[in-house]
């Protein structure tokens, strides 16, 4: 496809990344990613370009075109590569103030910038099939969520059944954390997140495997 004028101010404006020290590989890719995130925070889904990463990012074009063949795969990534690592999840020693401490921090994000994200990405996922899919390959199966990790502890522990972190209940926290934040904004109050914990996942993830029906597979929970 031949360059736009609006791809040729970009490059030109990119270019001054030219002064700067050369970055590659890892330091390249997670300065661009980071520089995505910010552009969603700024302009969101919709007003995203490939051009204007470009340019927060400090690099050429050419740079986000040889990783990624457009925003939506760019953006799944980027969302993808900033979610809690492992070393950033709290270890108690106990459940149950495990997944209350991960509460927390998922809120606190909520809280900043992140959210507005999630709104807007959301939306996006609703009106474009082909982005709710690469969300769906690509964020959901990026590696391990913070949940899960979470929840292997605790089977380690012996706090847990082995089969819980794969099951659907694993989620269940999360998902009712975000839903409550979608409908009624952030902050998240604090007895919010302990309802969740002790009236509903908690006594969840403590109760029995549901039995197999007779004339199909087993409930996954």
């Amino acid at each position: 496809m031949p360059p736009t004028r609006g791809d040729d101010v970009a490059d030109r404006s990119a270019g001054d990344h030219r002064r700067n020290p050369r970055r590659r590989g890892e330091e390249l890719e997670n300065a661009i990613l980071t520089a995505a995130l910010e552009e969603l925070a700024e302009v969101g889904y919709a007003g995203l370009t490939m051009e204007r990463v470009a340019v927060r990012a400090r690099t050429g074009k050419a740079a986000l075109y040889r990783r990624w063949p457009g925003r939506a795969e760019l953006v799944v990534d980027a969302c993808a590569a900033h979610r809690l690592s492992e070393g950033d999840l709290p270890d108690t020693g106990a459940l149950r103030t495990d997944v209350l401490a991960l509460l927390r921090q998922l809120s606190a994000r909520l809280a900043a910038s992140q959210g507005d994200i999630l709104r807007g990405l959301l939306t996006e996922v609703m009106h474009d099939p082909e982005f709710a899919r690469l969300v769906r390959e690509r964020v959901h199966t990026a590696g391990p969520g913070s949940i899960q990790v979470v929840l292997r502890r605790a089977v380690a522990r012996g706090e847990i059944a082995p089969w819980v972190p794969a099951s659907r209940r694993a989620t269940v926290a999360i998902d009712l954390l975000r839903n409550h934040y979608l409908l009624h904004g952030a902050p998240i109050p604090e007895d919010v997140i302990s309802e969740i914990m002790d009236e509903v996942y908690l006594p969840l993830l403590l109760a029995p495997r549901t039995a197999a029906p007779a004339n199909g597979p087993a409930d996954p929970a």
